[in-house]
């Protein structure tokens, strides 16, 4: 196993699946790949088809505030019992498959597997699967009963593994694309395109991509925000973040082909569906005064959604961050592009990962870029730092990793424990 807790390819997960009699053989798939927007789009489907009476299962990585939050079904997460029952039966077939000296599937791979038992268990109607990385070796992509692949913003990310272009990188995310299906993409830059129509005329699938020139009437929020595309009229939304309007595009370009697959769903369960839809962590306000916001951008493509949203809705205001990111990242082009909006950084280390870049080394990163910058030991600490600098007008901004949001979601309730 690699540090990362997982490792391109499908030969060792295959085995494992193989041994709990393909479960996920049993189930039908919404299968999303792309850099950005993936857990996002994942929840508006999730909850779309929810509305609509159907059992659906949804898989998503990585968990912000519960382990089990990853395995849900009807968007209630997989009981404790049941995690146990599943982890059992598993980890008596990792034994066996040790003691015959096969490969020894990874963490990912055995919740991925975990996860399809419980979906079968739960007789799901239809799972909507997001791949953990990349898409062709993804053990995500061991699933041949797909009805739908949805590809999300394409963008440089995870470049060791996948490569360092961005034809490279879509080319592995285009891997989950299997014959004769059906596929809808995000607006994709030209090289991202050219591989996903490519794959798409060599496996005959329909493609189908959002076009941008189709949207009107865009109302921007950090409450709700509304927009019309194509045929769809005023369709509101709760997420914020000028990202959204794309990624809800998307999921309704989806929606589109789910009814040619004979999935019915009613135009009020659709709207319903969409207005309903909440998914922590992507600007997520967490509080109102002062405006605490968190958000999970570690990549250049989102650290830009981030920035433009912060500038749409908060561009006459001071803004702070509480900010901590992975080594195996593009820190130096995201910070780049956020660092010279904030009046003041507190730099963090994201507790107990080997992956964690030190808050000293990016606090010497940030430096050349905004010389406003210091180190916090926590994240409660940094909470603290930043609470007592602001005004009730200004804006704090916890963002860089999805993995301590939970953390300073706790901070921020326990600082407004002790201001009472």
């Amino acid at each position: 196993m690699s540090k990362y807790g997982s490792v391109l390819g499908l030969e060792s997960m295959r085995a494992l699946l193989d041994r709990l009699d393909n479960p996920q053989d049993e189930l039908k798939f919404i299968h999303i790949s792309g850099t950005n927007g993936k857990g996002s789009v994942l929840a508006y489907l999730s909850t779309i088809l929810k509305n609509a009476g159907y059992c659906t299962g949804r898989y998503s990585s990585p968990a912000l505030f519960s382990y089990r939050e990853r395995i849900q079904v009807n968007d209630e997460k997989i009981e404790k019992d049941s995690l146990a029952k599943h982890i059992t039966t598993i980890s008596h077939v990792v034994e066996d498959m040790r003691r015959e000296k096969e490969p020894i599937p990874t963490v990912f791979e055995i919740e991925t597997a975990l996860a399809f038992m419980y979906f079968k268990e739960k007789k799901c109607d239809i799972v909507v699967l997001e791949t953990g990385m990349g898409g062709a070796l993804d053990a995500t992509n061991v699933v041949n009963t797909t009805i739908l692949e949805v590809v999300t913003p394409i963008g440089m990310d995870h470049m060791k593994e996948l490569g360092n272009t961005l034809e490279k990188i879509a080319r592995q995310k285009a891997g989950i694309i299997k014959e004769n299906t059906r596929v809808v993409t995000a607006a994709q830059k030209k090289e991202a395109r050219d591989v996903l129509k490519q794959v798409c005329a060599e496996r005959k699938c329909f493609f189908r991509e959002v076009d941008p020139s189709c949207f009107e009437d865009i109302h921007y929020g950090w409450d709700c925000q509304s927009f019309s595309y194509k045929k769809w009229k005023n369709v509101r939304i709760s997420l914020a973040g000028k990202f959204q309007i794309q990624n809800a595009a998307l999921a309704l370009e989806a929606v589109e082909q789910l009814r040619e697959e004979g999935f019915l769903l009613s135009e009020k369960q659709i709207y319903d569906g969409m207005f309903d839809t909440k998914w922590k962590g992507r600007f997520t306000v967490i509080s109102r005064e002062p405006v605490i916001l968190l958000d999970g951008a570690h990549n250049p493509q989102a650290a830009q959604a981030l920035r433009e949203s912060l500038e749409m809705y908060f561009g006459d205001r001071k803004i702070y961050y509480v900010f901590g990111m992975f080594e195996d990242k593009d820190y130096n082009k995201v910070i780049e592009i956020t660092a010279p909006l904030a009046q003041h950084i507190v730099t963090v280390e994201t507790p107990h990962n080997p992956r964690a870049l030190s808050a000293e080394q990016l606090k010497q990163k940030v430096e050349l870029v905004n010389p406003s910058v210091e180190v916090s030991a926590s994240i409660e600490d940094a909470i603290g730092k930043s609470l007592d600098l602001m005004g009730k007008e200004d804006i704090l901004v916890v963002f860089g990793s999805l993995s301590f949001l939970q953390l300073a979601e706790k901070a921020v309730e326990e600082r407004g424990k002790k201001d009472e």
